[in-house]
């Protein structure tokens, strides 16, 4: 599937939309406003904030790799990576929450729309043709 093709995808526009989303969480919750140098800190708070972004961007770039793959095995190993990290998203959340950020309805947004994701990603897994 081309890149054009891409955006007509729901999973990939919610894929998509978590990142921004992501994005402007890290950027108001971190100590080091400069995202750039974020991967340089050495503070907790901008270390989560840094897997966040990294996780959410993979997100999109494994759902990328599946929908272009031909092999029903790499499809399904490319959602098992998103699965993880949709995990790993939500940890990130507590370990946010256990570090002491206080706007915790910014946490509950990013948690919602991690559900809304998963919802999404479960239906387009399911619909995952078997070619091979």
């Amino acid at each position: 599937m081309s890149s054009k093709n891409l955006g007509s995808v729901p999973v990939y526009q919610k894929a998509q939309s978590l990142y921004e989303l992501s994005s402007h969480l890290v950027s108001y919750i971190s100590f080091n406003k400069d995202l750039v140098k974020l991967y340089n800190s050495t503070s907790l708070r901008d270390s989560i904030a840094t897997s966040i972004l990294t996780d959410a961007k993979l997100i999109a770039t494994h759902i990328t790799e599946a929908i272009s793959s031909k092999s029903y095995k790499d499809r399904l190993q490319n959602a098992s990576f998103v699965n993880i990290m949709i995990r790993n998203l939500n940890s990130y959340c507590i370990g946010l929450e256990k570090d002491g950020v206080k706007e915790k309805e910014y946490l509950q947004l990013l948690r919602h729309e991690l559900k809304s994701f998963r919802s999404t990603f479960k239906k387009w897994r399911g619909s995952l043709p078997n070619l091979d």
